[in-house]
């Protein structure tokens, strides 16, 4: 049997949420200290994409649909694809 692959929750740039705002999202919902939070709104901001969460399919499902309640443009596949 194949365990199953982990599932990630990416989120990805766009022209119109503020860094800052980005980095608040990740700290007040994945708890991020800033540091975390601000590496990975770096990495949205200069290479299009961040993984900000890792787990079961249902978890990322929730925090994709969380990161769209934040104005975020997020969404969910499986590692290795």
């Amino acid at each position: 049997m194949v365990p199953d692959r982990v599932w990630r929750t990416i989120v990805w740039d766009d022209p119109v949420n503020l860094m800052s705002y980005v980095t608040y999202v990740f700290q007040s919902y994945f708890g991020y200290d800033e540091p975390t939070a601000s590496r990975l709104m770096m990495q949205v901001h200069t290479r299009g994409r961040a993984v900000v969460s890792t787990g079961h399919r249902e978890q990322m499902e929730v925090d994709v649909q969380a990161m769209h309640g934040f104005g975020l443009w997020a969404t969910l596949d499986q590692e290795g694809e």
